[in-house]
């Protein structure tokens, strides 16, 4: 019997379609990895080292060195959704048809010299500079007045919006904070004035209680598959301890965090052969970042269907998996030595 599961975060539906649900190995996908597919280095690849005028800009906003050659480097977006405020900005919220000017930032961090590696295949100190770099460049954008939110992702493979292959992530700085942003905040709010809790504290509390969502502990952090995940072998990273903003996540919680990013993403690289994802980093927006009730948190959402008429239609997904499986896989698989 198919079943209905409620994301208790955002109050949302999702149909768990047992009649038709695929074994965690029928979603595997067959293709070549990004190591087999891809040479180390493009010589038409804008991020790959001695191509830096490739980007269009040869601006470096930062970057992390080793012996004098980049391994970590952040450049401004060459098509970039938003741009940066030069002088005063124009906002019209009269009327029915409000706008304001496209100010704010958008930043690509380029992860790795080498063209054809992800971060499953990353060494964990390198994991842990590039979540030391997030870290600094969010705390950059956030001290600019006219931001509101920093909005911190990463898109692998062409169906999570990848238009190009060496390894990167964005981020967005914006003047507003976003209807998804604000969600999951209003219901966290709402949750915390009824139970005098945190939601996200709750949840994993729960998750642990039941065990059969859990992918991965750590002492600092706990990976899951949700309850209600939307997709197959959706996974959240929740910290064990209660911080609003990724920005106040320590030295010691990010050397953890590496190792706990990096072994999920393994799992899903090798058990699933590398399919396309994103993760998002989750982090309270301008002026909540010490709070009660809002939790940071990461988000990864392998690629592995695709929406179409009924969840347009409906503003609900259809999950051709069972969480409670796709947990179970990813929990047992061995993986290969380094």
């Amino acid at each position: 019997m198919p079943e209905l599961r409620q994301n208790i975060l955002l109050k949302e539906w999702v149909i768990i379609a047992t009649e038709r649900s695929k074994r965690p190995d029928q979603l595997r996908e067959e293709k070549l990895n990004c190591e087999s597919a891809y040479p180390s280095h493009d010589e038409n690849c804008p991020f790959c080292p001695g191509n830096e005028e490739k980007t269009g800009n040869t601006t470096t906003l930062d970057q992390m060195e080793i012996n004098g050659k980049w391994h970590i480097r952040v450049i401004p977006n060459k098509y970039p959704a938003l741009l940066p405020l030069d002088d005063g900005f124009s906002v019209n919220t009269s009327g029915f048809f409000r706008s304001m000017d496209g100010i704010g930032h958008h930043e690509v961090l380029i992860e790795h010299p080498q063209h054809n590696l992800t971060v499953a295949l990353y060494e964990p100190t390198h994991v842990y500079h590039i979540l030391r770099m997030y870290q600094k460049r969010m705390a950059h954008l956030m001290s600019f007045p006219y931001v509101e939110s920093v909005i911190l992702f990463r898109n692998h493979g062409s169906r999570a919006g990848a238009s190009l292959v060496h390894p990167h992530s964005q981020i967005i700085a914006l003047p507003v904070i976003p209807r998804d942003v604000m969600a999951r905040m209003n219901e966290s709010i709402r949750y915390h004035e009824e139970h005098r809790a945190c939601i996200f504290c709750t949840m994993l509390e729960r998750e642990l209680e039941a065990g059969t969502r859990i992918v991965y502990e750590s002492e600092y952090f706990v990976a899951f598959v949700p309850y209600a995940a939307f997709s197959p072998f959706a996974v959240w990273i929740f910290p064990r301890k209660h911080k609003s903003s990724f920005l106040y996540a320590t030295e010691e919680e990010l050397a953890d965090l590496s190792v706990v990013l990096r072994e999920v993403l393994r799992k899903l690289y090798f058990g699933l052969n590398d399919p396309d994802y994103n993760y998002i980093v989750r982090s309270a927006p301008q002026g909540y970042s010490h709070t009660a009730f809002f939790h940071w948190y990461i988000t990864i959402v392998p690629r592995l269907t695709r929406s179409a008429g009924f969840e347009l239609g409906s503003g609900m997904f259809i999950n051709p998996s069972i969480p409670e499986e796709n947990a179970a896989f990813l929990r047992e698989l061995v993986l290969p030595s380094d």
